[in-house]
């Protein structure tokens, strides 16, 4: 078995090309949310209960025991699969996108022609519907369907949009005119922010067009280079950095394949996916703004959309194998994306590019369930692993009054089910559309028409209302959240990985030398023998560091005393008393250095034992964190040890990989 990162790679050759020039393939012909036309109705406004009957006008689906969009407070972090506010207190994203900033323009023809947009609805390169309606009376729509947040999209070319906006596209807010897209977008944070609910800003394309298909926007680098993406990304966090309910920064939308290369997870490419989100992460929360959520998506698409040929859509999957750890622990959040009419393999096209996969509506119950919990929801589902993490669905939505299809109602049924089962996060696509004589954007919850007259979910004809209701008024958990252990992997597969903030200050400590260091507050438990990865965590004890009296660098048997060696025949690297492992080194396979902190006097015992990994896995019974170097030899301290040695030997025919860890009791 191998450990090499995940991905498809890039699939080259004649075949592969004459396939595509034959289809002129991929996700270009596949379906887009808000596509269908709809009838709209001009009844009351009124809440259904859980049932779907009318309740008393005003009534919002918030449920019982929680928090208004206001009462909570920032910044967010994450405790294991929970997020939660500055308290402690659970905060669940129960959001929705308002979209628009990233454009609205097919790609094709006069980019303000209302016709060249999708479905019709010109967004003006801003939040759609503020031609239509005054922004305070979209954002209590907002509060009155009973979300708390709201994903906002942007483009990287919005943010550089010298022209202002026209004054139709603002026609309902003539305080926005003349202002650009990104000063109308900065009104849009305040006024949201403003009424309570938190905004995560996400990255949604390069170009200000629709999305998703093979359309410049495929990866955060088509259409620009990463250190240009990386620089937008911190300039957006740097200027929303005082309104402290900003508190998301969503990386980037649905990665997929381009016409020639699949993005990948690991691989070390201009292409990978994994590698560029946790830069971009580490950089915003240490250059920019701590206190942001950093949110990953998931790959969206790889391969070709022909049958026989490899193709899927991996979401979450390569995590399980390969982590992000992030500079500051709880701040990493995970995300995917799920309609009725994708599916696994599937790219949610039809005709060209379709395939005979199924698509998810096509998916009994329980296999959707199956399929769901392969794809995404293992990353909350699963405690105690090095991926485990809050989920956020941030993408699912369906036709609304005009969908009569049985499987996508029943999918939608189904999959508002899942959300409630697993209490998972989530973000409906869209909020705001269009309507006009009785016809529109059947997707958006809320809709207006060029009067200024509105249409909303609980206008009593919306089949989807009874759902979204038993959604918002869910049981799921509420109030503090303890503090748990966090799991974290290293890997320094192809460069360093050095998580600690401290050690990130200081010089480099083993120059020329791949380096890896566990974020502040944790310990080294884990190695593979192979592979160079790395396990670390706080489990069963408070941080350790004591900043004050510093760390060793440790490339000899300095520490090793006589009669006490725990590795006869092998070269040991260990630490001094008082001391313990929160990072190492390697040049190429092979051991270079350990890395010691210091701990207050009294926290460590000096009982130890030897574990060795050199002929299988020795984790002990429960290992927790979870397969943290699929498919290599692995050794781990118990939860109440610490590591304080690694050893290794260069006999011939070795590569000088470890071969056991030192693990001694905390006191």
């Amino acid at each position: 078995m191998t450990n090499e990162p995940w991905g498809w790679g890039t699939v080259r050759g004649s075949l592969v090309r004459a396939a595509l020039a034959a289809v002129v393939f991929l996700i270009a012909a596949a379906p887009v949310p808000g596509a269908a036309a709809e009838p709209v109705s001009t009844a009351a406004r009124t809440a259904p209960d859980a049932s779907g009957s009318p309740a008393a006008s005003g009534t919002s689906g918030v449920p019982a025991g929680v928090a208004a969009a206001g009462n909570w407070t920032p910044p967010l972090s994450t405790r294991g699969r929970w997020i939660v506010d500055a308290n402690g207190d659970r905060f669940k994203l129960r959001s929705g996108n308002w979209h628009g900033a990233s454009g609205t323009w097919t790609g094709s023809g006069d980019p303000e022609a209302d016709s060249n947009q999708h479905a019709g609805e010109n967004s003006g390169r801003i939040p759609l519907g503020l031609d239509r309606a005054p922004m305070a009376e979209i954002i209590a729509g907002f509060l009155e369907i009973g979300i708390n947040s709201v994903r906002l999209p942007f483009s990287n070319e919005m943010i550089r949009d010298s022209r202002p906006v026209t004054d139709r596209a603002v026609a309902a807010n003539p305080s926005l005119r003349g202002r650009t897209p990104l000063e109308v977008y900065d009104a849009v944070v305040r006024e949201l922010t403003a009424a309570g609910l938190a905004v995560i800003l996400n990255n949604h394309t390069n170009t200000t067009r629709w999305c998703c298909g093979v359309d410049g926007n495929e990866r955060w680098n088509t259409s620009q280079s990463t250190a240009a993406w990386e620089e937008d990304w911190l300039f957006m966090a740097r200027r929303y950095r005082a309104n402290p309910r900003v508190v998301g920064a969503d990386l980037y939308n649905e990665v997929r394949r381009s016409v020639w290369d699949d993005p990948n997870w690991g691989l070390g490419d201009d292409r990978d996916w994994f590698a560029a989100s946790q830069r971009v992460g580490d950089r915003i929360l240490t250059e920019a703004n701590p206190d942001l959520l950093i949110v990953v998506e998931g790959i969206n698409w790889t391969g070709i959309p022909v049958d026989g040929l490899p193709h899927e859509r991996p979401t979450l999957e390569p995590a399980r194998r390969l982590s992000h750890t992030l500079v500051d622990s709880g701040k990493l959040v995970y995300s995917a994306h799920f309609y009725d009419y994708t599916g696994p393999n599937h790219t949610g096209a039809t005709g060209t590019g379709e395939t005979s996969d199924p698509r998810y509506r096509d998916l009994s119950p329980d296999e959707l369930i199956a399929v769901l919990n392969r794809q995404a929801f293992f990353i909350s589902g699963e405690q105690n692993q090095h991926f485990t993490a809050p989920l956020w669905i941030s993408e699912f939505g369906v036709g609304g009054r005009a969908e009569t299809g049985q499987k996508q109602r029943a999918w939608f049924e189904n999959f508002v089910d899942q959300l409630i089962r697993t209490d998972a996060d989530f973000a409906y696509w869209p909020l705001v559309g269009w309507h006009e004589n009785r016809q529109g954007n059947g997707w958006a919850l809320l809709h207006w028409d060029s009067a200024g007259r509105r249409m909303g979910l609980y206008d009593g004809d919306d089949w989807r209302a009874a759902a979204w209701t038993r959604l918002m008024r869910a049981e799921g958990r509420t109030g503090p959240v303890a503090p748990v252990a966090d799991w974290s992997m290293l890997s320094p597969d192809r460069g360093d990985f050095v998580q600690s903030r401290r050690m990130r200050a200081l010089p480099d400590w083993d120059s020329g030398a791949r380096k890896a260091v566990c974020p502040d507050g944790q310990r080294l438990l884990g190695l593979a023998r192979t592979g160079n990865r790395g396990l670390c965590s706080d489990v069963s004890a408070t941080a350790l560091w004591d900043p004050g009296r510093g760390h060793e660098v440790v490339s000899d048997e300095r520490h090793v005393r006589p009669g006490a060696d725990w590795a006869s025949g092998y070269t040991k690297l260990q630490c001094g008393e008082g001391q313990f492992l929160i990072g190492y080194s390697v040049r190429g396979a092979a051991v270079s250095a350990a890395l010691c902190a210091t701990a207050p006097a009294g926290r460590l015992g000096t009982q130890g034992r030897t574990v060795w990994f050199d002929r299988g896995d020795n984790r002990g019974p429960d290992p927790k964190g979870g397969d943290f170097a699929y498919g290599r030899y692995k050794g781990q301290c118990a939860d109440d040890e610490y590591a304080a040695g690694i050893a290794w030997t260069g006999r011939v025919g070795s590569s000088r990989t470890p071969d056991a860890l030192y693990c001694r009791k905390l006191a």
